[in-house]
């Protein structure tokens, strides 16, 4: 068997993995399974191949489950990446990316926070409750590692921000998370389509300015309770 850099599934063994194509193999004898954690050492590890990376899909999301790579390459790295973490350089550069990655999310939060606002498009009179709305939205929504709509780069900010609101009001203004949906394809795709038209009729009564009555409300129920 040619040794060459692949991408497996995990096998029904500890020595195993599963091919692409459903056939099960024996892991190259003098390699271990890296597992998952430390992006600097397995990137390096990668980088030195040949390697098998095992990844295993649960619904829409991939999930790594580690790399197999000869184990010597793997030790080699690892020491030589415990003695360059050791040193001052190294110390400085991580503390100037942390600032750099803070940096750039609190200007993600600021910037998604005014799309929301955008978004919701309310009437003067109603400029505190989309505020409010865009806070809540935005603070659910934003967290690195959240996996909302907010973190993808496919699609707009624009985008980003009317699908975040749609999704924090299905969720905190409507009975979906109780529904008992029914089994059926496409089900619940329809069922969202139409809280979705719920949630913004009911939006537009705040960006026409009418009165809404606030004991009733959903929408503050959700942003006041």
């Amino acid at each position: 068997m040619t040794i060459e850099t692949r991408v497996v599934l995990p096998g029904p063994n500890e020595n195993t993995v599963r091919t692409q194509d459903g056939k099960v193999i024996p892991t190259p004898s003098g390699w271990e399974l890296l597992p998952p954690g430390d992006a600097g050492l397995t990137r390096r590890v990668k980088a030195a191949g040949p390697t098998w990376t095992v990844q295993e899909k649960k619904g829409r999301r991939t999930f790594s489950k580690g790399v197999w790579a000869p184990t010597e390459t793997i030790l080699s790295i690892r020491i030589d990446l415990v003695h360059e973490r050791s040193t001052e350089s190294y110390a400085k550069r991580k503390i100037a990316d942390a600032n750099r990655r803070e940096k750039k999310q609190s200007e993600y939060v600021e910037d998604f926070g005014a799309a929301v606002v955008d978004f919701l498009n309310f009437a003067s009179c109603y400029s505190d409750l989309a505020v409010k709305l865009s806070a809540a939205v935005t603070t659910h929504a934003t967290p690195v590692g959240s996996g909302t709509v907010a973190r993808t780069e496919r699609i707009p900010i624009e985008q980003r921000a009317e699908s975040a609101v749609i999704a924090w009001m299905r969720h905190q203004t409507t009975a979906y998370d109780d529904l008992k949906i029914a089994r059926v394809k496409g089900k619940r795709r329809e069922v969202r389509r139409e809280l979705a038209e719920q949630s913004r009729l009911l939006l537009n009564d705040y960006r026409r300015g009418h009165s809404v009555d606030k004991t009733h409300c959903p929408l503050r129920k959700a942003l006041e309770g």
